[in-house]
C-alpha cells in the first residue's frame, strides 16, 4: 500500500525498487519556531553511524530508491525530502530559501536522529550538504557528496524572474518534454532514463504548491558557491563522481579535492550526473570503503 497523501500517479510506478521505496515514505511533523511543517522521509536499516541522504534539484526520496537498500543492508538509513522539494508539505506562506531548508533540516535531525550523521548530498543535495555541515558541525560525522553543485553560484538570473515570466519558467520546467530531457541527459546508459524513472522524478509536481515554491526558492539565488568555505569543512569528505557526467561536468570534482582538507575523490567510470541511480553497486562500494566497512 502506497501512503494516501502521495499523488495518484504513484500507482503508475513499475520498477519494484521504486514501488518499495514509495510505499516506505513516512511524514514527520518537523515543529520549528513559526510553524510545523509535515515532512517526508524513508528510514531503512539500522546499526552504525546513521547515514542521512540529500536529494538534488526539483526531486524527491524517490531519487535514493536504488541506493539507500543497497546501505541500509549494514547501516541505519535516512532520505528526508528538502524544504520545498519532494513530498515535504509546502505552506502558501512559506520561505524557500538555502537558509530555510537549513533550518528545516536541522529541525528534522534534532527530532529524527538526535545524533551525527554520515550527511551525503547528491547534486544541489550535495550543497546543502556542505553548508549543513558548515553550519552545524556537532551534528556531521563525516561528509560524501555525488556530483556536487557547490562550486558555481546558482542561476543569478532567477533573481530577476518577475510575474509572469516567473511562472512561464515553472510551467516550461513542468513540461513532459524538458523534463525527459533532463533525465536523458543525467544518464550516460540512456536505457535507465525509463517511463518509470520518468515517473519518480515528476511524482511530486502534482503536489499542492510545487509551482509557488520552486519559484520562491529560485528567487531566492539558491545555493551560493561555497568555494571560499570549503577549506573550513575539517572532516573526513568523500566525492564520487561520475566520468561521464553532462549535467555539471567533471571540473568541478577536482577543485572539490583541492580545497577540501580531507577529501578523497572516487570516479565512477561509464556513469552520468546520477551514480546513486546508474551504478548503485559501484556507489555503494565507494561508500563502504570510505566508512571502513
Amino acid at each position: 500500500m502506497f501512503p494516501d497523501f502521495l499523488p495518484a500517479a504513484v500507482h503508475d510506478l513499475s520498477e519494484e525498487t521504486s514501488i518499495q521505496q514509495a510505499q516506505a515514505i513516512q511524514c514527520l511533523e518537523v515543529k520549528l519556531e513559526k510553524a510545523e511543517i509535515p515532512t517526508t522521509y524513508v528510514q531503512l536499516g539500522e546499526g552504525q553511524t546513521p547515514l542521512m541522504l540529500l536529494h538534488g534539484f526539483d526531486s524527491s526520496v524517490l531519487e535514493f530508491r536504488r541506493l539507500q537498500p543497497l546501505l541500509a543492508q549494514s547501516r541505519e538509513t535516512w532520505a528526508v525530502d528538502l524544504l520545498g522539494f519532494g513530498f515535504t508539505v509546502r505552506s502558501p506562506q512559506g520561505v524557500f530559501s538555502p537558509d530555510a531548508i537549513k533550518a528545516h533540516l536541522y529541525g528534522f535531525w534534532q527530532q529524527a536522529i538526535a545524533r551525527p550523521v554520515v550527511l551525503l548530498g547528491a547534486s544541489m543535495g550535495g550543497a546543502a550538504a556542505i553548508d549543513f555541515a558548515l553550519t552545524y558541525p556537532e551534528a556531521v560525522d563525516r561528509l560524501i557528496l555525488l556530483d556536487s553543485a557547490g562550486i558555481a553560484n546558482g542561476p543569478v538570473i532567477g533573481k530577476y524572474l518577475f510575474p509572469p515570466f516567473d511562472s512561464l519558467a515553472a510551467n516550461f520546467l513542468r513540461r513532459p518534454g524538458v523534463r525527459n530531457q533532463i533525465s536523458y541527459s543525467a544518464y550516460f546508459d540512456k536505457s535507465f532514463n525509463s517511463a518509470d524513472a520518468r515517473c519518480c522524478a515528476a511524482l511530486h509536481l502534482d503536489c499542492l504548491g510545487w509551482k509557488e515554491a520552486l519559484i520562491k526558492f529560485t528567487k531566492s539565488g539558491g545555493f551560493p558557491s561555497l568555494t571560499s568555505k570549503l577549506s573550513q569543512l575539517n572532516l573526513p569528505t568523500l566525492v564520487i563522481w561520475g566520468e561521464e557526467d553532462r549535467i555539471l561536468g567533471t571540473r568541478d570534482a577536482g577543485e572539490f579535492i583541492t580545497r577540501l582538507p580531507q577529501g578523497e575523490l572516487v570516479w565512477i567510470p561509464c556513469c552520468g550526473h546520477v551514480p546513486h541511480l546508474e551504478r548503485p553497486n559501484t556507489t555503494r562500494r565507494a561508500i563502504e570503503g570510505f566508512l571502513g566497512q
